[in-house]
């Protein structure tokens, strides 16, 4: 069965979920450490997320032409 790898937004709701249950201060040690562990994978794999699309932007624009920044546009960039 292949691993289905999480999208940056589920992800990041983890990796959110994760800071407010340590923010609570509730867990005992080892819950708290791997919870910490998780949270650390889930940055690492934002970050490289992240890295993707910034890449992906920057071969599409790799022809040198500038694309005006409009704010709203509601492409979801």
């Amino acid at each position: 069965m292949a691993v289905k790898k999480q999208s940056f937004e589920d992800s990041m709701e983890r990796l959110e979920a994760i800071v407010a249950q340590l923010e609570k201060g509730e867990c005992g040690l080892d819950q708290s450490l791997k919870l910490f562990e998780e949270g650390a994978r889930l940055a690492g794999t934002c970050e490289e997320l992240l890295d993707q699309a910034e890449q992906k932007v920057s071969l599409l624009l790799a022809d040198d032409k500038e694309i005006p920044f409009t704010e709203g546009t509601g492409d979801g960039l």
